[in-house]
């Protein structure tokens, strides 16, 4: 998978990632910046026909939900790699943004703050 900052960058583990500003049992050594991961993805033909068939039953449209978790979680995933190209061995303050750029067409944003983190000493 082309992540877009290096093929061979590695990436931040999932559990240092939190929407909190500080990461229990950890200090912040040094802040990186803002790291981002951007997506943009359309529905195909196929997935719109049959999310439309989906919304004449009602409920949960399967089709759309797993179209939108696929491209939140390759967003997360470019962040995570932007975190670790830096340095990074954490994100603080992770949020998600989504944008309609033209019908059919939206952006997904993953962002937060690249940190360099160390384990705070025992007592």
């Amino acid at each position: 998978m082309a992540i877009g900052y290096g093929a061979s960058a590695s990436i931040v583990n999932h559990a240092m990632v939190t929407t909190q500003f500080e990461l229990a049992g950890y200090r912040v050594v040094r802040t990186f910046g803002v790291v981002r991961g951007i997506v943009v993805r359309s529905r195909s033909i196929f997935g719109t026909i049959g999310a439309s068939l989906q919304t004449i039953l009602g409920g949960n449209i399967t089709l759309l939900s797993q179209l939108c978790e696929t491209t939140r979680a390759e967003a997360f995933d470019r962040m995570l790699s932007h975190a670790a190209e830096l340095g990074g061995n954490a994100v603080l303050g992770a949020r998600y943004d989504a944008t309609e750029i033209m019908q059919g067409v939206t952006e997904v944003l993953a962002y937060g703050t690249a940190v360099l983190v160390e384990p705070l000493p025992g007592p």
